[in-house]
């Protein structure tokens, strides 16, 4: 089946020539030599520098990004589809952007304005916004594999794991150069920091995000930190390069140019790594908390031994006096979870038999992936100075061609479901060929060339009439329902159907519809409610959750619902994020798992999603909340209230039909029910 996917894709894509599949590559017969084979797939070449193409239809590109969209519709023989409405692209814009719906009065004074910079000054205003940190960071965040607490049986929470979560937000915010951000996350804490200058520790955070096994009576150090090292191995190749790095840690890379001593090689750059927790405050202060704290984790490990062998009413006994300590335990300082070099703990790095750390081979030092070097590069010492900071200036060299790209080709997943490479995590032989080559290095150029600004590559997709383009063809109940015509493209007489020529819209004759995500749909009805607390930044907030799932954790305690109850509708991003405890509502509408890198959530369609927004205790709470706002907002006329719910949830007036059925509903059932239907409209649930 894989050789018919090539051969389609060849045939789809001819201009593509350059980017081949390589079943198996022909290798050296020397481990640290490359073939010329091997250095031959697309994405280990240097970044082209691709003219902009010149299409037939000289009027339509807004900028460089249609000019090599348009390029390949016509080698397609398709045409672009018609631009979308104003009321349309601002729904679009604004989820995509800040992840929340746009106000109804934003809506209509977007559609009013005469300007023909209307739009562009929307985008500005919504890339200054604070919300887009928000939004934006949830998609780092899932990269990144970002979690508060380390998972496996234990699941234990990391004090001040959150700061690293806030710290994702400012930096994007901020359009941080992406140069500077990447190396503050692999190396912040080894770089020159003035004196109570916390950010670089708090962003090698990013070290610790990964799972960690802290099995009791594990006496096999080698084992779990060899477990340590892969993870954070692993992380920077799917992360920062988008390559299936951690396939080369048993053996040779059986596709892609990745020796099994290449893998060792980068895991020595983290052979001093060790995990430190900087607690804030006065020396003082600290040192009597810990004294304190060591009396009070005694005691309860005590118990905990106790309770392993006790039965019957001892066992009672015992769990009664666990709880009573559990709440003991004193509220954690101020933290900062991050890392540091210790080189009394730096252990020397061997090339592992199979992976397994009981059968160690030579000894590596620290170099980069051999397929970028000369054979003649030598390793770097073991005890070289800040070797994470030495990994970071190599990823982030303009010359180096993968980091910049990858980076590009996630902006552009996000914004139309579907990277330029449809595996953002894996541009090795075992990936997707890019669907526009030529476009993804002229963006990776332009990110580098414009000093490594993802707002202003942001600005370049979003202003561009590929960006703007109607929606698909699709005529669902509801649009029926609506009287209205969907979306219609604009073909010319004769061509084939774009769904025949391209099924999966990877030449983007139309802008793809797709669903909001579980943080976007939970914020949606927040918002929409008028109960979103949309406080910025701080502690993680813990919401209710049914008794059963806490007492499925190893230790229920670890739950502690946030007091103040108004913390309990602030956006997504804010709430724990916790490997062994999902929020029934994000896991049902695709909340990835926390252990490893996501980089393109899944959308699923399944009863259990509606089940939980007519029955769920969310949409029902909010639901309740909604009816009261549109009792204050459009007073006790129902057809003024239909209105209202239509604008605030789906951004447009009711038709006419669906004007007659809300007033025979609300004649029958109170507001509160028809707020919970409005919360399940397609309007509501997609993006156009």
């Amino acid at each position: 089946m894989r050789h018919v996917a090539l051969l389609a894709a060849a045939l789809l894509f001819p201009s593509a020539a350059w980017v081949a599949f390589v079943p198996s590559p022909a290798r050296a017969a020397d481990n640290d030599t490359y073939s010329a084979d091997e250095r031959s797939h697309w994405s280990l070449q240097p970044r082209s520098r691709p003219a902009i193409p010149t299409a037939g239809d000289a009027a339509w590109p807004a900028n460089a990004v249609d000019s090599f969209i348009l390029a390949r519709l016509e080698q397609g023989k398709l045409q672009p589809a018609r631009q979308a409405d104003r009321r349309t692209l601002i729904r679009r814009v604004y989820f995509n952007l800040t992840g929340l719906p746009p106000a109804p009065e934003e809506i209509t004074a977007f559609e009013s304005d005469p300007a023909p910079d209307a739009y562009e000054r929307l985008v500005d205003r919504l890339l200054a916004s604070p919300h887009y940190g928000e939004q934006w960071a949830q998609h780092w965040l899932d990269v990144a594999r970002y979690s508060e607490s380390e998972g496996f049986e234990y699941d234990r929470h990391r004090a001040g794991a959150w700061r690293f979560r806030d710290y994702v937000i400012q930096s994007l915010n901020a359009d941080k150069p992406y140069d500077r951000f990447v190396t503050e996350q692999l190396a912040g804490d080894e770089l020159p920091a003035a004196e109570g200058e916390f950010e670089g520790r708090i962003a090698s955070g990013f070290q610790r995000l990964g799972p960690i096994r802290r099995n009791a009576g594990n006496t096999d150090v080698a084992f779990s930190r060899n477990e340590v090292l892969t993870e954070m191995t692993d992380a920077v190749g799917a992360v920062f390069l988008g390559l299936t790095v951690g396939c080369a840690r048993c053996h040779d890379h059986m596709f892609d140019a990745i020796r099994q001593r290449d893998y060792y090689r980068l895991q020595a750059f983290f052979a001093a790594t060790h995990e430190r927790d900087l607690q804030l405050g006065d020396p003082e202060s600290v040192k009597k908390w810990n004294a304190e704290n060591d009396v009070v984790q005694a005691e309860i490990k005590k118990l905990r031994d106790l309770l392993d062998d006790a039965m019957g009413e001892e066992r009672e006994k015992l769990t009664a006096q666990l709880k009573i300590a559990q709440k003991r335990a004193k509220t954690p300082l101020p933290t900062i979870s991050s890392v540091t070099d210790d080189a009394a703990k730096r252990g020397a790095i061997h090339l592992l038999e199979r992976g397994q750390s009981d059968k160690p081979k030579e000894i590596v030092g620290p170099r980069t992936l051999g397929v970028f070097l000369t054979g003649s590069t030598a390793e770097y010492p073991a005890d070289v100075a800040n070797p994470r900071l030495l990994l970071a200036q190599w990823l982030v060299d303009p010359a180096q061609p993968l980091p910049s790209r990858v980076f590009v080709n996630r902006l552009w997943h996000y914004q139309f479901g579907q990277g330029l490479v449809a595996t953002p995590n894996d541009f090795g032989v075992n990936g997707a060929a890019p669907s526009h080559p030529q476009l993804l290095d002229w963006l990776a150029n332009e990110l580098v060339a414009g000093g490594w600004s993802h707002k202003r590559v942001q600005r370049l997709i979003l202003t561009s009439n590929t960006f703007r383009q109607a929606g698909p063809q699709v005529q669902s109940s509801e649009s029926k329902v609506q009287g209205s015509e969907s979306s219609t493209l604009n073909f010319e007489p004769g061509t084939l159907n774009s769904t025949a020529i391209d099924p999966n819209n990877r030449l983007l004759s139309h802008y793809p519809r797709r669903r909001l995500t579980a943080e976007q749909l939970r914020d949606s009805l927040l918002a929409v409610s008028g109960r979103m607390n949309a406080r910025f930044g701080g502690e993680s907030v813990m919401p209710p959750v049914a008794t059963e799932l806490t007492e499925l954790l190893y230790d229920p305690m670890q739950w502690q619902v946030t007091a103040d109850v108004r913390e309990h509708d602030r956006r997504s991003v804010y709430l724990v994020a916790k490997r062994n405890l999902k929020l029934p509502f994000m896991e049902v509408f695709d909340q990835p798992d926390l252990l490893t890198s996501c980089s393109r959530r899944i959308s699923s369609t399944h009863p259990p999603q509606s089940l939980e927004l007519l029955n769920g205790e969310l949409s029902n709470r909010l639901a309740a909340d909604f009816a009261d706002r549109l009792k204050s907002e459009a007073g006790d006329d129902p057809a003024k209230q239909i209105e209202r719910a239509y604008w605030l949830a789906a951004g447009r007036p009711p038709s006419e039909q669906e004007r007659t059925l809300a007033l025979a509903f609300l004649r029958e059932q109170p507001l509160s029910e028809f707020a919970l239907a409005i919360f399940n409209l397609n309007s509501f649930l997609y993006i156009e």
